[in-house]
């Protein structure tokens, strides 16, 4: 009896240090500001697929010239993806689809870009979505930038 409750207790206490550290971690990533949430999709074909398949839930953080992208249940304390400013191309956007809707946050605009010759998908809010397209666009002078 002293047994199970003492491995009970442990359980309990594992859980409740990896939350802790769940929401520590996100509190660094957002420390220095320019943060948003923002779903990834990566090596998306050419067709839409509107399956909801691939969607990785995250945070993406404006730094310099980048964007990093970190995932949102993990412990990595580095980005996951890395986008920089001048390889970014819009290909366009679109409303959620189908299951999509299901996989991601409700008020979400996905907009399709490649970067670096791999197309991939972003979903985030309207807001966000504005605030990354000026981002892009306000890149130093000299550099290409393509909007859609």
């Amino acid at each position: 009896m002293v047994l199970a409750l003492t491995v009970c207790g442990i359980v309990v206490a594992l859980v409740v240090v990896g939350l802790f550290v769940f929401g520590l971690r996100r509190r660094l990533i957002q420390r220095s500001g320019g943060t948003f949430d923002c779903s990834l999709r990566w090596g998306v074909p050419e067709k839409s697929d509107t399956s909801g398949k691939g969607w990785a839930y995250g945070i993406a953080r404006y730094n310099g010239d980048r964007i990093e992208w970190f995932r949102v249940f993990s412990y990595a304390p580095r980005p996951r993806r890395v986008l920089e400013r001048a390889s970014i191309e819009v290909a366009g956007r679109r409303l959620p689809e189908g299951e999509e809707e299901l996989a991601l946050l409700s008020d979400a605009v996905i907009l399709t870009c490649l970067h670096q010759g791999t197309r991939l998908e972003l979903a985030m809010s309207e807001d966000a979505l504005t605030g990354f397209l000026a981002w892009l666009e306000a890149a130093p002078p000299g550099q290409r930038v393509n909007v859609a």
